[in-house]
Order: C-alpha cells, then structure tokens, then sequence
C-alpha cells in the first residue's frame, strides 16, 4: 500500500496551509492523505478546573473540521484523520515513519510554537525518518479560506546540490519527484568557493586542474550528479546554476520562481540541542516558498 502525505494539524493559519498544501500533493501524486492532531491530557499544577473531555472534544473537533474543508475540495482524495494521543514531537515523530511526506505550518500554536526556530521543530526536522515539508501562512487575503498560492507559468522546484552523486540522491529524487507531479522544471544549485589554506593541497586540486579549474571542475560535479534523474525523468526541464559564494546565500537567490525549496539534512548534536545544517537553517528561516528538508537516504 502506498504510504499517505501526512500533514498536522494544530488550528492555525499556518497549519491549514500545510493541510491544503499536502492534500494538493496528495492529489498530484495519487496518494492518501493523512491527517494528524496531537493531543495528550497533562493536567496543570494550577488551581483552575481542566475538563479533560471538554478538551477531547476539542481536539476531534479541530480535526474533523479539517477533515470536512479537505474532502469538500478535493471529493476523490482519499483522506484519513486521527486524534494522536502523544506529545507533538513524539506523535510527528512516529509519524514520519510510515509517511511519504511530513507536512507541517512553520509557525504554530500549542506544543509547537515557534516551529521554524524553536526547540520542537528543529527536534523533528532533525530526526524525523520522512522528508518534512515547512509551509508558510497564507497571504492576509486568503487566510479565511487557508489558500496557497497556485502554481504559475515558469515556476519550478530548486534543489540544492552538494558533494558526490551518492550524497545527494534522497535530495535530488524529491526534487525530481515534485516537479515531475507539478509539470515544472527544476532547477538544481550548487555552491562553491576558494578552497582555504588549510584544505589547499596539490594534490586536493589535481582533479580541478584535469577538469580546466574551480568553476569547470564544479559544473562537471552537478552534471554527473544530474545524469541519473535526467535518464529517469526525462520530461522534466533541468536549469544547471553553479555559482561562487556561500551555499544559504545561492540557494536563496534561485528561489524567485520557487514552487518548492529542496535541501539536504546534515543534522548534528551539539551542547545545545539538535542542530540542522547552515542551510537547512537558512532555508527554513528565509526562503519565500515551502521547504522540504529530506533526510540521507
């Protein structure tokens, strides 16, 4: 059975945003939809009453009424929805084992406040076993009927592209994947700059010399990582863009006609809890699309 889109759900903006968006994919794709709310009755240590069945109540409610605006939209998608009775990083978490896709808002209430920098976000981007997708809120106009912005003519999906072909598979075959649903070209980025005195050797350059310098050297790198998904898709329009400078920065800059941002998970503990990668990070903070972050594969 093919595994559902998976999108959460808290109430907001944002999070009917990542609905719609996921249920479009959904559709796009031929996939079940999922539907997750996490809910889990920890009683205050406050003198105030708490109804724990009046807050049941809620959460089904919040997610039924999800439910209903989805199938009213989009009457052939086959759509699923469950209250989950976990904390929000422990229920996405398990989610992302059994989805395609984890879809979320990158701004939130309840449990993940603050989802794009916040400690619960990072937690699930940084562990989570599926790509995860971050959509952003709609615009103040169409946040009554929790509209995304539809594709337009010359959109495409940019992807970033690092090291050797083998690093960058999971990456690519998303981005690939996404246009090829969407009818979209994609358009593949990769970074570089002067190696530093440290990593400067004759012999770290002998292959930058063979292929006719730096720049040369680096384009030769994103055509050979692109080969296998230009065999696999080959109806999908490819744009190569190999530029000087910092990975974050190109990347943002190739996003003006971004119908998605696709990039690579580098994640790493720290003192300081889970942290991304520099670009991921980049990405999720400022990138004016929605941003898949998917995992090695």
């Amino acid at each position: 059975m093919a595994r559902p889109i998976t999108a959460g759900v808290d109430g907001s903006p944002e999070s009917r945003a990542a609905v719609h968006w996921a249920a479009r994919e959904a559709a796009l794709r031929g996939l079940p939809l999922r539907l997750a709310h996490a809910w889990l009755w920890q009683p205050l240590d406050v003198p105030i009453v708490q109804d724990r069945e009046a807050q049941a109540r809620s959460a089904e409610s919040l997610l039924r009424e999800a439910e209903s605006e989805i199938t009213r939209r989009y009457p052939e998608l086959q759509v699923s929805a469950e209250v989950v009775p976990d904390t929000a990083v422990a229920a996405l978490l398990d989610e992302s084992e059994r989805t395609s896709m984890l879809v979320l808002g990158s701004r939130g209430h309840g449990a993940i406040v603050g989802f794009i920098v916040g400690s619960y976000g990072q937690q699930v981007i940084a562990s989570a076993a599926s790509p995860v997708v971050a959509v952003r809120a709609p615009a103040a106009e169409d946040q009554d009927r929790g509209a995304i912005p539809e594709p337009r003519e010359g959109d495409e999906v940019v992807v970033g592209q690092h090291g050797t072909p083998d690093d960058c598979d999971a990456v690519l075959g998303f981005a690939f994947e996404t246009a090829a649903a969407h009818g979209v070209g994609v358009r593949a980025v990769r970074a570089w700059s002067l190696p530093t005195l440290y990593t400067y050797s004759p012999g770290s350059m002998r292959l930058a010399d063979e292929a006719g310098g730096l720049e040369p050297f680096e384009k030769k790198a994103l055509a050979e990582a692109l080969k296998p998904w230009r065999e696999r898709y080959p109806e999908v329009p490819v744009t190569e863009h190999v530029e000087i400078g910092s990975a974050g920065q190109v990347l943002l800059s190739a996003t003006a006609r971004a119908l998605l941002l696709v990039v690579g998970r580098r994640a790493r503990r720290s003192p300081i809890g889970t942290r991304i990668g520099s670009v991921a990070h980049a990405a999720l903070h400022h990138a004016p699309c929605p941003v898949a972050v998917v995992p090695p594969g």
